[in-house]
C-alpha cells in the first residue's frame, strides 16, 4: 500500500540525514587529529586511528522485536514521527493479515441470508483483534500514539471492501487498494448517473445500468486473475445478488456453496444479455424469452435433476407450506405427503366455495369438517397424534309451522304465539303477509320474550 511507500521513503531520507551528520562529525576529528600528529617529536610514538562512515543496512535496524526495533531506529536518530508511522503501518499490516484469516459472512456468498453463528464469532473475534492491535500499539509508542498517527496515511484497518478468506485475502496490499479505487469510481460513476436521472425526471435506464456494471467488470479483469475476479463476482456483483435473493424466495432449498457457484457459472453471462433487452417492442421481447428459457434449462442442467425438481417445486406456496411443516413436526421425508394433501384440500375449498346449492352457514360448516379432515391426514403422515374430534353441534330445534286457515290473518297468529308481527315478518321473508290465503304456511320464530330453557 502507499503508506508502506511513503513510511521507507521517510525512513530513507531520515537514513542519509544521519550518514551525513556522521560524516561531519568524522572529518573534523580526523583532520585535527593529523595537524597535532605533526606538532609532535619524531619521538613521539602514538596509534593512529581511522575512523570510518557506518555504512548502515536494514537488516541490522530491523528486529521481530518491536521494542527492539524501535530502540534501533533511534539510535540512528530516526524521528519520532517516522518511527510512529513505521511502527503503526507494521503492527496494522500484521493484524490486517490475521483479520484475513477470519472466516466472515462475505465469504459464504451462497447464503441468503448471513449464518448467525458466523456472524458473532467473527464479530467478536474482530474486537478482539483490535482490542490486541490498540493495546500493543500502546505499550510500544505510549497512550498518546493516535494523536501523533498521519491520519492522511491510508490504512488497512480503516472500514473498506472486505476482501478476505483463501482467494482475496492474500493479495497484494497494492492490488487491494486498486480494487477499492476501481469499486469507487464505480460508486461515484453510479451516483452521478442517479443524481443526474432524477434532476432531469427521467427514469433509470436498464442498459445503461448494465453498461456502468460491465465497465466495472471490464476494470476487475485487469487486475484479477479468473478465480480471484469469479470470487470477487460471487460476493458483490448484481447477478450474484438477484441469485441470492431468487434462493432467499424458496424457503428450504438452501443452495450450496458447488451449486451455487454452478449455477453463476452457467447464468451469469445470460443474465448479463438479457439485461441488455430493456426494450418493449415485439423483437426484444421474443430474444427475452428465449434467453430466459435457455437460462432456465442452464439452471436445470447445473443443480441436476432432483435438486432442480426441489427447485421447481419451492416455487409452489403450497409445497413450501408441506415443506415447513414436515420440517416443524421433524419428519422432512413427509414434505411430499402433506403437499398431496394441501392439493386436495385446495381443491376441495374451491368446489366447496362455487358450489351454488349450498347457503354460505353450510360452506362455513363444509369447510370446517374440510379443516378438521386435513389436519387429520397431516396428523397421519406426520406420525402425529390425532387432533380431538369437536363437540358435536347441537341439533337446531325442530322448526315451527303453522299452517293458514280459514279468516286467520297474519295479526291473528301473531297473537296466538305471542310475537311481535315484526318478528313474524322476519321468519318469513318470502310471504307478504297481507295476502294470506288459507293452506299458506308460516315458520314461527321463537318468542324472544319468552324464558330460555334451563341448562
Amino acid at each position: 500500500m502507499r503508506w508502506r511507500a511513503v513510511a521507507l521513503i521517510s525512513l530513507g531520507v531520515n537514513l542519509a540525514l544521519a550518514a551525513l551528520w556522521v560524516v561531519a562529525v568524522v572529518r573534523p576529528l580526523g583532520r585535527s587529529h593529523s595537524q597535532s600528529s605533526l606538532a609532535q617529536s619524531d619521538n613521539s610514538a602514538r596509534t593512529n586511528t581511522l575512523v570510518r562512515r557506518q555504512i548502515f543496512s536494514w537488516t541490522e535496524i530491523e528486529s521481530p522485536d518491536y521494542l527492539t526495533y524501535i530502540n534501533n531506529l533511534r539510535s540512528i536518530g530516526c524521528p519520532e514521527q517516522t518511527i510512529r508511522d513505521i511502527i503503526i503501518a507494521d503492527v496494522n499490516g500484521y493484524y490486517a493479515r490475521r483479520r484475513a484469516q477470519i472466516t466472515t459472512p462475505e465469504q459464504q456468498w451462497w447464503r441468503s441470508e448471513p449464518d448467525s453463528n458466523v456472524v458473532l464469532i467473527a464479530s467478536q473475534k474482530m474486537r478482539d483483534l483490535e482490542d490486541e492491535r490498540r493495546t500493543l500499539l500502546t505499550r510500544l509508542l505510549g497512550n498518546a500514539w493516535e494523536t501523533g498517527d498521519m491520519i492522511n496515511l491510508p490504512r488497512p484497518t480503516r472500514p473498506g471492501l472486505i476482501l478476505d478468506g483463501p482467494v482475496l485475502g492474500d493479495l497484494p496490499a497494492e492490488t487491494k487498494q486498486n480494487i477499492e479505487e476501481v469499486v469507487m469510481r464505480s460508486q461515484d460513476r453510479l451516483t452521478a448517473y442517479l443524481e443526474a436521472q432524477q434532476r432531469e425526471g427521467k427514469e433509470l435506464d436498464p442498459v445503461e445500468l448494465a453498461r456502468l456494471r460491465s465497465q466495472t467488470r471490464a476494470d476487475l479483469q485487469r487486475l484479477l486473475g479468473p478465480a480471484q475476479l469469479e470470487e470477487f463476482l460471487l460476493r458483490y456483483s448484481q447477478d450474484a445478488n438477484n441469485l441470492r435473493s431468487q434462493f432467499g424466495q424458496l424457503r428450504f432449498f438452501n443452495a450450496t456453496p458447488d451449486e451455487f457457484r454452478a449455477v453463476f457459472r452457467a447464468t451469469d453471462v445470460l443474465d448479463q444479455q438479457i439485461d441488455t433487452l430493456a426494450g418493449n417492442d415485439p423483437a426484444s421481447a421474443q430474444q427475452r424469452k428465449a434467453l430466459e428459457d435457455q437460462r432456465e434449462n442452464a439452471i436445470r442442467v447445473a443443480l441436476g435433476p432432483a435438486r432442480y425438481a426441489e427447485y421447481r417445486a419451492l416455487q409452489e406456496p403450497a409445497y413450501r407450506d408441506a415443506v415447513a411443516l414436515a420440517e416443524q413436526a421433524g419428519t422432512p421425508d413427509a414434505a411430499k405427503a402433506l403437499y398431496a394433501i394441501n392439493l386436495t384440500t385446495l381443491a376441495e375449498q374451491a368446489r366447496i366455495r362455487g358450489d351454488t346449492n349450498l347457503t354460505a352457514e353450510q360452506k362455513n360448516i363444509e369447510l370446517k369438517r374440510l379443516e378438521l379432515e386435513q389436519l387429520q391426514a397431516n396428523a397421519v403422515a406426520t406420525d402425529q397424534e390425532l387432533p380431538p374430534e369437536p363437540a358435536p353441534t347441537p341439533a337446531p330445534p325442530p322448526r315451527k309451522v303453522f299452517i293458514v286457515g280459514p279468516g286467520d290473518t297474519a295479526a291473528t297468529v301473531a297473537t296466538i304465539y305471542g310475537l311481535p308481527l315484526a318478528a313474524l315478518r322476519a321468519a318469513n321473508p318470502g310471504v307478504d303477509l297481507s295476502k294470506l290465503r288459507p293452506g299458506d304456511s308460516l315458520t314461527i320464530p321463537r318468542n324472544p320474550l319468552a324464558p330460555s330453557p334451563g341448562p
